[in-house]
């Protein structure tokens, strides 16, 4: 069976932007900052996420954040196709189903554990996850 679920903690970049559609629907719109696990070189690299919703509850718990505040988000990610048929863009994003704020510890940029971090009291702190060296093709 398929299956396409998108989970996601990072930083909100910016503030959200609202669309209205032709069809009378709302679509929120904004990006979401995930580090990846240290670069060899040392550098902190990150993927900034374009995420939508078509949720006014999803919608309003995301206006409520301020840009760099961390938040945790499920959906599916989606291909977009948009433009004349002869001018076609393809856009990536992640349709989400429901977003909360993510209030946990998390470590600071330039300090990205490689594995579990215990804290004295012996709770394990959130990791990065690793990232997938290569795509399996789908059947």
């Amino acid at each position: 069976m398929d299956r396409n679920e998108v989970l996601l903690v990072g930083r909100l970049s910016a503030g959200v932007e609202e669309q209205s559609l032709p069809s009378g629907d709302t679509v929120t719109k904004w990006r979401i900052i995930v580090r990846r696990r240290r670069h060899r070189r040392g550098a902190a690299l990150t993927d900034s996420i374009p995420c939508v919703t078509f949720d006014p509850e999803t919608a309003a718990v995301v206006r409520g954040l301020k840009p760099r505040d961390y938040l945790e988000v499920t959906g599916s990610f989606r291909c977009r196709v948009f433009g004349p048929s002869a001018a076609k863009i393809w856009r990536y994003e992640v349709e989400v189903s429901s977003a909360k704020p993510y209030e946990a510890d998390l470590p600071e940029p330039d300090i990205v554990p490689d594995g579990p971090t215990h804290t004295p009291n012996g709770s394990v702190v959130a990791l990065i996850p690793r990232q997938v060296a290569y795509l399996a093709q789908a059947g």
